[in-house]
C-alpha cells in the first residue's frame, strides 16, 4: 500500500486531482446508495430516456471518457467501501457532468448460476461503455437516466 501512495504523489497534479474527484464521486455514490433511491434518482437525469449514441466530434472528449474509464477502474479497487458497478456508474456519470459531457445510466437485473436475483448497473456516453461494460449483456435493462446537457 506504501508502494501506491508513493507512485501518487509522484503523479502530476492534472492526474492526482482527477484521481482524488473520481474517489470522491465513489464515496458520494455510494453514501448516496445508502439512502433512498428515490432522492439519489432525481439527481441521475430523466428516468427512461437515453442520450444520443453518436461519437463526439470533439477528440478531446473521447480522450476524456477513456480517461474517467480507466481512472475509475483503478480507483475503485483501493477504496475502504465496496466501489462495484452502481458506484463506478454514477461516479462517472457525475465526473461526466462536471464536463458536460452526456451519459446514461442503465440498470439491470438477472439471476446467476444459483437462480438467485442479481443486479448491475453501467454507463454509456455517445457509443462508449464507460462503466461495467464486460457483462452488461448478461442484464436485462430495467430502469434507464439519461443526463442531458443543456
Amino acid at each position: 500500500m506504501l508502494r501506491k501512495i508513493v507512485l501518487f504523489l509522484k503523479l502530476d497534479n492534472k492526474r492526482k486531482l482527477i484521481f482524488l474527484e473520481a474517489f470522491y464521486f465513489l464515496g458520494w455514490a455510494r453514501i448516496r446508495k445508502a439512502g433512498k433511491f428515490s432522492t439519489l434518482a432525481f439527481s441521475l437525469g430523466e428516468h427512461m430516456r437515453v442520450t444520443n449514441e453518436n461519437v463526439p466530434e470533439n477528440i478531446d472528449e473521447v480522450y476524456e471518457l477513456k480517461r474517467i474509464s480507466e481512472v475509475l477502474k483503478v480507483v475503485s479497487k483501493y477504496t475502504i467501501w465496496q466501489s462495484v458497478c452502481f458506484e463506478q456508474a454514477v461516479a462517472a456519470m457525475k465526473m461526466l457532468e462536471r464536463r458536460k459531457i452526456e451519459s446514461t445510466v442503465y440498470f439491470g437485473t438477472a439471476r446467476d448460476e444459483k437462480g438467485n436475483f442479481v443486479a448491475h448497473a453501467w454507463l454509456r456516453s455517445g457509443p462508449f461503455i464507460i462503466t461495467g461494460g464486460e457483462v452488461k449483456d448478461q442484464f436485462t435493462i430495467v430502469s434507464m437516466y439519461a443526463k442531458f446537457i443543456k
